[in-house]
Order: structure tokens, then C-alpha cells, then sequence
């Protein structure tokens, strides 16, 4: 909704306040709405235009909000588009920095988002409250007859949210993953959104039966992890258009990600972090998250991770830019869901650290890719040293399925089967 100010006459002395409210409305436009079919890149956001059609109504709703979310449903994108299933794409607006979400929607070559939103919020209940509210409208302005999200972010359980309060039915792509860790907001999310869903789309057997062991309301069906149809999709353009290996100054190299609120808000495991990358027995390469790189700011550790001759601190890359990385790395450090996936993949097969006390990825531990390390700096610093001396065969199947998730699901849409 566009925030707006009409007065009919400013006299003194209420003429201060009233441009002190037209500055707040300029802020809350700024923050709020972007119809955008022509979805115009620029840096700092996206533009609001104006909507030059209606979409269709009964259509699918595909939402995104963040970099994991827009690769994992790039595949069932190209799936329903492949069987001419109409669908509304929106971005809910959880990320929308350029590096961390519209850079991904260009360079996987995806259409524009019929709707997109910024969202600024200082917490995590007033960031799902506005997209909830921010959803609801586009959910009542569209009608689809399914809105589809993916994963357990904050928009995730908003958007479900706004749908179900509509009488819209949801379909959870990545349903039922389950860490059994209350500290994290994800297995909230996820949890709720599970029980809301009437379309339950699960990766892995594990998922299933953590879903029947809930007695979910909603059919389940188990299709594979759609991040592994988006590496097989994208790899062989990552190595064709991507440039990243020749900006990389070490020959052989761990590649880390940090972000998770439990890790990087908290200064005494973030202080851990820093130096297990610091006297890493291997050099280290380290894209930073926005989010990360503000936290080692405000505890002064960034200039020490920059100026150590061990690590190489990278901006936020793009997917094609990861992808080339994540193949070319002798392991990876993180506590991403999603990387302990996309590790496994054919063409990347690597293995993983998870700088956690536990995952709801078990499949890929199981299957001998990754492992639990915690994080403390003498258990990452061991397990890595152990990485690099066992140097262990890993499988050549991926845990998450053989690159024909999206299909699976997109067929369950229109058929009701896979």
C-alpha cells in the first residue's frame, strides 16, 4: 500500500510538523511497495513502476524473499513455465539488498517479479508482521489457488500466513526438514509452516517421517531437493560466465560462509570463528555476508580477518561465482541448510564442516558429506586438519535427489500425482 499525505492548508504553527510527516511518509514509501512487472535493476533496490497488466487470476503464487529461495525455486519456475502453468512471481522483500536477492533473479535469468517488496524491520516479529500484511494484499489483488514457498525464513511463514487466513491452500517446497533445536527462528518457521500447509513437498524419507511422526494435516509427497536440479541447471553456465577463480589468490583453499544469528550476533562464537579461520592449516576464502561483515565491525574483528595472510575476504558473490568456488575448494566451512545440500551435488561433491551444534540436513551426514563440528576453534580447527589427512571417497549420488524435483512437484500441481 502507497503511503500517502493530503493536507489542505499549512499554516503556522503546525507547518514543522506536517513536513516532518511528509519526510516519515517519503521513508515508509521508500520501505513499502514495488509493483513491477519491468522489475528494473538497479543497485540500491528495486523501482516502482507502474503495473502495465493484471495478472492471472487462479494462478500460482511463487514467493521468494531471500538468495536460497529464489535458486531453489528458479527450477520449479522453468518447470510450470515448460507446462504453460500460470503463476504471479513475488518477492517478498526478506533480502532485498542487490547482492543478496535481484543479482540472483538476473543472473539465473528468471522473469521479473510481478510484485516486489523492501522490507526494513528491527525485528524478527515486526519483519514477518509487514510481509504478512504486505502478502496479504497481493494474495487479495491476485487470487491464486495455491501460493508456493520455500524453506523456513521469516517471509516464509509470513506468506504462508497471509494465504491461510484467505482460505488459499500452500504448498511447502523443502517441508519437513527438522533440527530439533528451538534456538533457531528457522525450525519455528518451518514447524509452523508445515502445519499450515496443504501441499507438503518433502526432500528426503527423513522429512517424510518427521511429517507423519507431527500427523500434518497436508499430503505429503517426497520429490528431492529442488537445489539439486539448480546445480545441475546452472554449472555448466558457472563455468562458462563465471571469473571468479582467477581473482582467488591461493592455489588450494577452504571456502567459508558464516550468517546464522547464533554464530555471528553472539561476540564469543564469532571471536571463534575469526580465529579458527585465522590458523586454519589451509587458507581460507571467505565471502561475507552484509549481515556478518556489519557484526565483525562492531567488534572489531574485520581488520584482523583482512589483514591475516590466511584468509581472503570476498563481497557477497553471485551463484555462478559460488558454484565455481564451492567446486574448485578443498571443503567447506559454514552453517548454511542449504550448502550442506548443494555440496553433495554430482559435479561439486565436497566436504562440509557445519559450524553448528546441529543440522536439519541428517542425510548429508549420513551419507558421509558433512559434519557437525560445533564451535568452538579447536574442534574446527581439528576436523579440518582431519579433512585434509583422510581425504575420505564421498558418494556419487547426492542424499537430495537426481535433479527432477521441480518437475515432480510442478506435476503433483496440475495432476495430483507425481
Amino acid at each position: 500500500m502507497q503511503w500517502t499525505l493530503q493536507v489542505q492548508s499549512c499554516e503556522s504553527p503546525f507547518r514543522s510538523a506536517y513536513f516532518k510527516l511528509c519526510r516519515l511518509t517519503e521513508r515508509l514509501n521508500a520501505k513499502t511497495l514495488v509493483n513491477s512487472p519491468t522489475y528494473q535493476p538497479q543497485e540500491n533496490g528495486y523501482v516502482n513502476v507502474v503495473e502495465k497488466a493484471e495478472p492471472i487470476s487462479h494462478s500460482y503464487m511463487i514467493v521468494a524473499g531471500t538468495r536460497p529461495e529464489i535458486i531453489k525455486m528458479a527450477p520449479l519456475i522453468r518447470a510450470m513455465r515448460e507446462r504453460s502453468m500460470p503463476y504471479v512471481f513475488v518477492h517478498c522483500g526478506q533480502h532485498y539488498d542487490y547482492k543478496m536477492s535481484q543479482q540472483f533473479i538476473e543472473e539465473l535469468e528468471l522473469p521479473p517479479p510481478n510484485y516486489g517488496f523492501k522490507v526494513k524491520a528491527f525485528s524478527p516479529g515486526s519483519q514477518t508482521g509487514r510481509i504478512l500484511t504486505l502478502i496479504e494484499s497481493v494474495v487479495k489483488k491476485t487470487k491464486p489457488r495455491t501460493v508456493l514457498v520455500e524453506g523456513d525464513t521469516n517471509g516464509v511463514l509470513a506468506s504462508a500466513l497471509a494465504a491461510v487466513k484467505l482460505n488459499v491452500a500452500v504448498g511447502h517446497v523443502e517441508a519437513g526438514l527438522r533440527s530439533f533445536d528451538l534456538r533457531m527462528p528457522e525450525e519455528h518457521n518451518r514447524r509452523l509452516t508445515d502445519h499450515i500447509s496443504k501441499y507438503l513437498f518433502a526432500p528426503t524419507e527423513t522429512a517424510r517421517k518427521n511429517l507423519e511422526k507431527e500427523a500434518v494435516w497436508g499430503s505429503i509427497y517426497v520429490t528431492g531437493n529442488t537445489v539439486i536440479d539448480a546445480v545441475i541447471q546452472h554449472m555448466p553456465l558457472a563455468k562458462k560466465r563465471s571469473s571468479i577463480a582467477g581473482k582467488i589468490r591461493f592455489k588450494r583453499f577452504a571456502l567459508a560462509t558464516e550468517h546464522r544469528a547464533e554464530n555471528v550476533d553472539d561476540p564469543t562464537v564469532l571471536k571463534e570463528l575469526v580465529e579458527a579461520f585465522a590458523e586454519a592449516p589451509i587458507p581460507v576464502v571467505y565471502p561475507v555476508h552484509p549481515r556478518t561483515r556489519k557484526r565483525l565491525s562492531q567488534q572489531r574483528m574485520l581488520k584482523k580477518l583482512a589483514n591475516s595472510e590466511n584468509v581472503q575476504l570476498l563481497p557477497p558473490l553471485g551463484y555462478f561465482d559460488f558454484l565455481v568456488l564451492m567446486r574448485r575448494c578443498e571443503m567447506i566451512i559454514t552453517d548454511s541448510g542449504g550448502i550442506q545440500e548443494e555440496a553433495t551435488a554430482p559435479s561439486i561433491r565436497k566436504p562440509v564442516l557445519v559450524t553448528r551444534l546441529s543440522t536439519e540436513r541428517p542425510e548429508a551426514v549420513e551419507a558421509g558429506f558433512a559434519r557437525v563440528v560445533g564451535i568452538e576453534k579447536q574442534r574446527i580447527l581439528a576436523a579440518m586438519e582431519k579433512t585434509l589427512r583422510e581425504k575420505d571417497e564421498l558418494p556419487r549420488m547426492s542424499p537430495y535427489g537426481d535433479g527432477t524435483a521441480a518437475r515432480k512437484i510442478a506435476q503433483v500441481l496440475t495432476h495430483g500425482v507425481m
